[in-house]
């Protein structure tokens, strides 16, 4: 499926009220996704294809290896019924805009969950819906680009360690994702959960704009949590490798273009990397964020019973 700015999908057709549903642990897991990264470097594969390895970086295009590499999560099978449904609201709720038209509601409703100064300062809160749509489905893919990520990237650069004539992620790499990893486990559960409620007639026209008409967001937002949990926990220093690019003209941001040196790790889809990516102890926190989610959108148990 090719990606698409969210900010170019076209105005949604009119349509029956949904069901209400499920969004701000959305914004939790939104927030435990998005950060600084480096992104792929391939148009992106259907998510139950065979997807080859993605270089980490964070911009120009380049040209990687291609070990073949497992297939990212699957989508929901299309048994016409969602997997995860979730329960309306007992209560009548006021009439949502159209998603076109949503920026300012979905905005006001951020901030007013989040505080207007953290939300601002660490969302992207123009197209934010088809933001999270987006980038949620990408995140089980091989890429996911910056340009359509619901949060802004960290500041600072990627920065590696030499140790034995080779190159591993710098130890420090990991703080500067600190402060966002915090800012995921501060997102109130309960009241995100009853945000998520309101707003999820928006996100499930963005997804069905996306290109899954009949699909059901939340059962993507399941799947892609469940793909992230499974992400690896490398124990020791994480190996890279810096990708040499044939010309005279000399690079002037080298820190893009570095790729995992096992084949395994090079090889996981652009959301497991991240999680690879942020340190450890990052990790084991994004995941504890996650199974939050999970256990808030999510009707079946985890993938491997985590």
């Amino acid at each position: 499926m090719p990606l698409r700015d969210p900010t170019e999908l076209r105005p949604p057709r009119a349509r029956s009220r949904w069901g209400l549903v499920l969004l701000a642990l959305l914004i939790a897991a939104a927030a435990g996704f998005g950060w600084y990264w480096w992104t792929a470097r391939h148009a992106p594969q259907p998510v139950a294809a065979t997807a080859p390895a993605v270089a980490v970086q964070t911009a120009p295009v380049q040209q990687p290896a291609e070990p073949e590499a497992p297939p990212p999560a699957a989508a929901p099978a299309d048994s016409g019924a969602p997997q995860n449904p979730i329960e309306e609201p007992e209560a009548p709720q006021p009439a949502l805009p159209a998603l076109a038209d949503s920026d300012a509601t979905v905005g006001k409703a951020v901030k007013e969950l989040l505080g207007a100064q953290r939300a601002e300062a660490f969302l992207q809160l123009d197209g934010f819906v088809r933001r999270v749509v987006a980038t949620v489905d990408n995140l089980a893919r091989e890429q996911a680009p910056a340009r359509l990520w619901p949060v802004h990237p960290m500041q600072g650069r990627f920065t590696v360690d030499e140790a034995g004539g080779a190159q591993q992620i710098a130890a420090a790499n990991a703080m500067r994702y600190d402060a966002f990893v915090s800012f995921a486990e501060a997102v109130p559960v309960e009241a995100a959960a009853r945000l998520y409620t309101r707003l999820y007639p928006l996100f499930q026209v963005a997804y069905e704009e996306l290109g899954f008409p009949g699909k059901y967001f939340n059962d993507r937002l399941v799947a892609v949590i469940d793909h992230l949990l499974a992400a690896p926990e490398p124990q020791g220093p994480v190996a890279v490798h810096l990708v040499q690019v044939a010309g005279q003209v000399p690079s002037l941001r080298p820190w893009v273009r570095y790729e995992y040196a096992d084949p395994q790790l090079q090889a996981l889809s652009a959301g497991q990397k991240i999680m690879v990516r942020v340190g450890l102890k990052n990790e084991q926190r994004l995941k504890a964020v996650l199974s939050k989610v999970r256990a808030r959108v999510a009707k079946a148990r985890p993938l491997g019973g985590r």
